[in-house]
């Protein structure tokens, strides 16, 4: 963790994929809005330490935590981090774009993106299923795309990108079963058009209706609440796709 780390216990929420975009905003409405201790996991120190002083006046508490998550070990060393701290919320959020032409596709890149899109969330699920366990129930989210919607509209050069987000979607589903005797709830949020960097990349010149900010207040009030009323639900939040 950093040097700001709270040093009062959880419970917390962890973020992954906190240092930018949406997972930052959501990071930020935890903290300054819900009054929640946030454990914030990202590669990007730099952009951690700048999130943790854009929330240091906050009624919650962060840590933050470089880490990457394609690394062999990185969900077991996040579990030392919690320690024996309750984990209320955990959100997947972290994701990496693969916009490639087919005749482009390379096993090694391919791998990449599977080991932080797909494998990284069930590791690093599995790992905190024991702070997860409790009451209230713990909830999942995972942050998909309706590019892996079932019969969204998809787009050339995404089907990589897309396939991981909808494996990610079944895995929420999947969870939830896993999970039921723990008391644990799992769901997917499949994100629309988001101002976003990795959607400007993707499609250049597009301009979404929806903020990184106002996603990441719904995501934040979702992580809270949502366990209430779902579970094992992949749930579009889309008001358009490009």
């Amino acid at each position: 963790m950093s040097s700001r780390d709270t040093t009062e216990p959880g419970p917390w929420v962890v973020v992954t994929g906190a240092s930018k975009g949406v997972g930052r905003e959501t990071v930020i409405s935890l903290v300054m809005d819900h009054g929640t201790n946030v454990l914030a996991v990202a590669r990007d120190k730099d952009a951690l330490d700048q999130l943790a002083i854009a929330c240091e006046n906050g009624p919650g508490r962060i840590a933050v935590r470089e880490e990457d998550l394609a690394l062999p070990g990185a969900s077991a060393r996040i579990r030392q981090v919690i320690g024996a701290d309750r984990v209320i919320a955990l959100i997947h959020n972290a994701g990496q774009l693969h916009h490639r032409p087919m005749g482009r596709h390379e096993r090694e890149e391919l791998a990449h993106l599977y080991a932080v899109n797909v494998l990284a969330p069930l590791e690093l699920s599995q790992a905190l299923a024991d702070p997860l366990r409790g009451s209230p129930p713990g909830h999942i989210v995972h942050i998909g795309s309706m590019g892996g919607f079932q019969d969204s509209a998809k787009f050339r050069g995404l089907v990589a990108y897309s396939a991981s987000k909808a494996a990610l979607a079944c895995m929420a589903q999947c969870l939830a079963e896993e999970f039921k005797d723990m008391d644990i709830r799992s769901n997917c949020l499949a994100l629309g058009a988001v101002d976003t960097a990795m959607l400007r990349a993707a499609f250049p010149g597009y301009q979404a209706p929806v903020s990184a900010k106002a996603m990441g207040r719904y995501i934040a009030d979702f992580a809270l609440n949502g366990h209430k009323l779902f579970n094992g639900k992949v749930l579009p939040v889309a008001v358009t796709t490009p």
